[in-house]
């Protein structure tokens, strides 16, 4: 498994210099990460053949280099329910720099976490988790740890989240699936520190959290200058 990894890290970073979406969530997906059922479609054939698959409304997602941040682009569509519509948006999105294709993508819905990771020049590995989405850069509501992470530590990570009521449930909101949390906070905390290394951060944003699941809505994964330039 974690040859697989280095394997996709190495390939991105000579051909991209950092993980995009697709590879990342292969990475997460090998690590026992739970990532929504997707393809990386490079023609709108490609993609109308799976959307038709998984069924409509999907999410549809730039596939560039050159974009990082999909959303400061309107580089992610949610809730594209025809192939017209589909065909549409593949046009509009290829024709932004560094087109590679678009990810095609099952709609999941959960409250909306951010997951991420930084190696830190002198502590290692630290792990944060917080209200995601768009609002992360709004509520700035984290909270951080070093990894690797024990069960507690993934505990008193929620515990300490100002929101942590909307996890438990909130005015007849059902709560999120607790076990599923630690399971992803633990997981994700072992692959960063296996791969502390080789790379410089991840962000899963948005991570949805329901009462029977969370799954991984983006994610990238950035890498040390010393990677990308080998």
């Amino acid at each position: 498994m974690l040859n697989e990894i280095r394997h996709i890290i190495s390939d991105a970073a000579v051909k991209y210099g950092w993980v995009m979406e697709p590879d990342a969530k292969a990475i997460l997906k090998l690590a026992g990460i739970n990532v929504p059922r997707s393809h990386w479609a490079k023609d709108i054939k490609e993609a109308c053949e799976f959307a038709a698959k998984i069924g409509y409304p999907i999410v549809a997602k730039i596939v560039s280099p050159q974009v990082v941040h999909k959303s400061d682009v309107r580089g992610v569509i949610v809730g594209i329910d025809n192939e017209s519509a589909l065909a549409e948006q593949f046009v509009r999105l290829s024709k932004m720099k560094g087109f590679a294709g678009i990810v095609i993508e099952e709609i999941i819905e959960g409250l909306e976490l951010i997951v991420g990771a930084k190696i830190d020049y002198q502590f290692g590995p630290v792990i944060l988790l917080g209200l995601g989405g768009t609002g992360v850069e709004i509520y700035h509501d984290v909270t951080i740890r070093m990894s690797p992470l024990s069960r507690r530590d993934a505990e008193l990570m929620v515990k300490k989240l100002k929101a942590s009521k909307l996890l438990e449930g909130y005015r007849g909101k059902p709560p999120v699936n607790m076990q599923e949390l630690f399971r992803l906070l633990l997981s994700f905390s072992d692959l960063v520190s296996e791969l502390a290394d080789e790379i410089e951060s991840i962000d899963l944003n948005p991570v949805f959290c329901s009462q029977e699941h969370c799954i991984v809505g983006d994610a990238r994964i950035l890498l040390p200058s010393r990677i990308r330039e080998n």
